[in-house]
């Protein structure tokens, strides 16, 4: 790699680190090792890492370029931004994507850009790394593009064609703090283009015959902590996006301080734990049986930072409890604090065949500790439900950080 090369690698993959959505789950299994193509979507060899706040960096992960016409409060890449700016060329992402593909450092691309001579100018070039990487070189790994809502919805519908998955950000959770932060972007717009994607999923889902597109579906991003919207209006916009359109994820990204900020922006860095709580809420509503509503009757509106979310809901609804692990349906045992959905599982076969003790929980791999006030056994009872000091015996015991050195 050239030294021109690798300097503008350093800026855009510098610029690409903001955007939470590069997870790379959910597609359709794809190999070359028919000797056909290259790369992959499964098997041994793939890398996958994560930084300590979770967010996947097993993809290359850049911008085609940072510079925008667009001057978004929140984004480090706005026009008015004191950033070193930087573009590539179509071919120079190709190239950077196979190359670090066949040395194992990736398992596909995660590509986005900053709005350059319009909409669908900097559209066309993002469908035309895809078309390249598939077409022209065989590609067979992982690409998720990001979308601009007000491009040509052809250009979106060919992008649909290479890429595995497709999003656009709905960046916050209400409309009034998009006009407010982002000025050039509009609500509805991003959500017509999201409508549009939902139709063309659904499509190549019910025909056999139809032309693949973006098997893995379509996501996003809200930031939090750039505005004073609660992470009651957070989730109940997530649980909007998730009935209408259909979207594999939603991801949350902690507003932090930018250079230059504006000053209509926080000066404090949203804390990574709330953060952590939204990913938790959202997992209730998706695989717990939850509704938005539901996780916040009886609170103020905010996850408690010291506790989960399906914690906290347990210790406000407390005539819910005990639960006898034996006869409880699923959807009541996936409210227990401690059991997830596979544990839940392993409890609903095993008392099939026989009566479960507190004891063969444990041999489960269920947290009797966090368990313990909310379940009848046949040889347990609990007694400190009603304890008001419950939420803190079952808070997590503070631990010692570990030192990057």
């Amino acid at each position: 790699m050239d030294d021109a090369l690798k300097a503008k690698l350093a800026i855009l993959a510098d610029a690409a680190k903001y955007d939470a959505s590069c997870a790379s789950s959910g597609t359709d299994k794809r190999h070359s090792g028919d000797g056909k193509g290259i790369g992959s979507t499964e098997g041994m060899g793939i890398c996958h890492s994560y930084t300590p706040d979770g967010r996947c960096v097993s993809l290359l992960k850049i911008l085609l370029t940072n510079a925008c016409a667009f001057d978004c409060l929140y984004c480090v890449n706005r026009a008015s931004s004191n950033v070193k700016r930087a573009r590539f060329t179509v071919e120079e992402v190709v190239t950077l994507t196979l190359d670090f593909y066949r040395r194992n450092y990736i398992e596909g691309l995660f590509l986005s850009s900053g709005i350059i001579r319009s909409p669908d100018y900097t559209m066309e070039q993002v469908v035309r790394v895809a078309k390249s990487l598939r077409l022209e070189h065989g590609f067979r790994g992982y690409i998720h593009l990001k979308t601009i809502p007000d491009a040509d919805p052809a250009l979106l519908a060919e992008a649909g064609l290479y890429a595995d998955r497709l999003s656009i950000n709905i960046e916050v959770s209400t409309e009034a703090s998009l006009a407010s932060l982002a000025p050039e972007k509009d609500t509805g717009s991003i959500k017509r283009s999201m409508g549009r994607l939902r139709l063309k999923i659904d499509e190549a889902k019910a025909e056999r015959k139809a032309p693949r597109f973006a098997p893995a579906g379509q996501s996003t991003q809200m930031i939090v902590g750039a505005d004073g919207a609660d992470d009651r209006t957070i989730i109940g916009t997530s649980a909007n996006l998730y009935g209408s359109y259909g979207l594999k994820r939603v991801y949350y990204s902690a507003f932090s301080p930018i250079p230059d900020a504006p000053k209509a922006l926080p000066l404090k860095a949203a804390p990574l734990m709330r953060e952590h709580r939204l990913y938790q809420a959202d997992w209730l509503m998706r695989f717990y049986g939850f509704a938005a509503d539901e996780i916040f009757a009886g609170s103020d509106g905010m996850l408690p930072l010291e506790m989960d979310p399906k914690l906290a809901w347990a210790l406000r609804h407390r005539q819910h409890f005990p639960l006898d692990i034996n006869r409880a349906s699923r959807d009541w045992l996936l409210r227990v604090p401690g059991l997830g959905t596979k544990s839940v599982k392993a409890i609903l076969a095993a008392r099939r065949v026989r009566s479960l003790r507190f004891d063969d929980l444990s041999r489960l791999r269920v947290p009797l500790r966090t368990v313990a006030p909310f379940i009848v056994t046949p040889d347990h009872r609990p007694r400190e439900l009603d304890r008001v000091d419950l939420a803190a015996r079952l808070a997590p015991k503070p631990r010692q950080m570990s030192l990057d050195v």
